[in-house]
């Protein structure tokens, strides 16, 4: 599985609980979009995932200690999956989708808004995990990916274990 964060906005730690903790335990591969807001999150996360089962880019509220260790975007390969990740804080949906196209994702991870969700532009499919810990005006979130045959099979769900969406992305494999 493959878990996908954004959003943190903490001071000293991860900021993890329930699901949203068992799901970072269980995964293969842990996506951060942004936004750790302290190099010291971003040392949690590394610490609690392992640094070679985790990857993230910064967003508009990290340090230059969190900048210079991440990517502002990046592509990432698992599986025969390729994620694209941006914050999305310099991302209209037409870039996100340019940007999807030019990496050859079969999704688009993006975070900034705190608010859970997936679509497509155009015919790329685009997931907001949403926040696990600041959720803001949104419901806490974050997304685990299945790969199966040849699908991609996602979830949104809440650090309470409640499922907020569901969806399936065919791909090539």
């Amino acid at each position: 599985m493959i878990v996908v964060l954004s959003d943190t906005h903490g001071r000293e730690d991860h900021r993890l609980r329930g699901r949203t903790r068992e799901a970072v335990a269980e995964a293969e591969l842990v996506c951060h979009c942004g936004d750790f807001t302290t190099e010291r999150v971003f040392n949690a996360f590394e610490a609690k995932v392992g640094s070679d089962s985790f990857t993230a880019v910064y967003g508009n509220n990290d340090p230059p200690a969190v900048r210079d260790r991440t990517a502002d975007t990046r592509v990432v390969r698992h599986e025969g999956i390729r994620l694209a990740l941006a914050h999305g804080h310099e991302h209209t949906a037409t870039a996100l989708e340019l940007f999807g196209r030019q990496a050859n994702a079969d999704l688009v991870c993006v975070g900034h808004s705190h608010n859970p969700g997936f679509e497509r532009l155009g015919p790329i499919p685009v997931c907001n995990p949403g926040s696990h810990a600041d959720p803001r005006w949104h419901r806490p979130a974050h997304a685990e990916l299945t790969i199966k045959a040849e699908t991609l099979e996602g979830r949104l769900v809440t650090p309470d274990d409640e499922r907020l969406e569901s969806f399936t992305i065919e791909y090539a494999g």
